[in-house]
């Protein structure tokens, strides 16, 4: 279960009767399009429906059984979510608006690079400065992932960006290979890898193009340094010089 703090209201009037539930916002928006695959304990603040949450007061049980056929809560929490509406309160909305502002910027600049300056990434303070001076609100009420789009259309007046991906090849020394090419690989896709003669790695992986100079800080730190990597822009070229 989550806290109360965590928590929206849910709430559906129906047969004269108010019925409310206490659920995490972004869950509840899950549930409410269908696309919830957790488990609901885990994603309430209380396995009970109520009449007036924030009194505690409960529904008789003959309203539940009239309205929804049962009186078991957590059969009647995902219809009172899908029928109803979700309540927030000021701040709520507030806190809601930015966290998710602050999840746009960060899969934005993840994946988003600058055309004019060789696909270099953007930082996430220009990212923020751009976004402000686009006048972009991040609606609380959506999911991030189908507000990327329109958050690109206000950032391209402001600033070059696109998305994109990277390949990069990396060599890491038989020295560091066995811990450092684990942990390099979980940055994308590995696309191939050899481990030469002398026990040295050599890996081509593909990722966000905004990752690449956290990829680039990450091999050196796991190499002391010693790690060669470059961009590859040929398929046909996948080996490190």
């Amino acid at each position: 279960m989550i806290s109360l703090d965590d928590a929206v209201t849910a709430r559906l009037e129906s047969h004269g009767e108010r019925f409310e539930v206490l659920v995490d916002p972004d869950a509840a928006l899950e549930i409410k399009r269908g696309e919830f695959d957790g488990e609901l304990e885990d994603v309430i603040a209380a396995e009970d429906v109520f009449e007036n949450a924030s009194r505690g007061d409960r529904p008789a049980e003959s309203d539940l059984e009239e309205v929804f056929g049962t009186t078991e809560p957590l059969e009647i929490i995902p219809e009172v979510i899908q029928r109803g509406e979700i309540q927030i309160t000021a701040e709520q909305r507030r806190e809601m608006q930015e966290q998710k502002h602050k999840q746009l910027v960060n899969q934005i600049t993840r994946n988003a690079v600058n055309p004019q300056m060789d696909d270099a990434p953007h930082p996430p303070d220009r990212i923020e400065s751009a976004l402000e001076d686009a006048g972009f609100d991040v609606d609380p009420m959506e999911p991030v992932e189908e507000q990327v789009d329109e958050a690109l259309d206000a950032l391209r007046p402001i600033i070059p960006i696109r998305f994109d991906e990277v390949t990069v090849a990396v060599q890491v020394p038989p020295d560091q290979a066995g811990s450092a090419q684990a942990q390099l690989r979980e940055f994308g896709d590995l696309q191939s890898e050899e481990w030469q003669g002398d026990g040295s790695w050599i890996g081509v992986l593909q990722f966000p193009a905004g990752l690449q100079n956290e990829f680039f800080d990450r091999a050196n730190e796991v190499t002391g340094g010693e790690a060669e990597t470059r961009i590859v822009r040929d398929e046909d070229d996948i080996k490190t010089q």
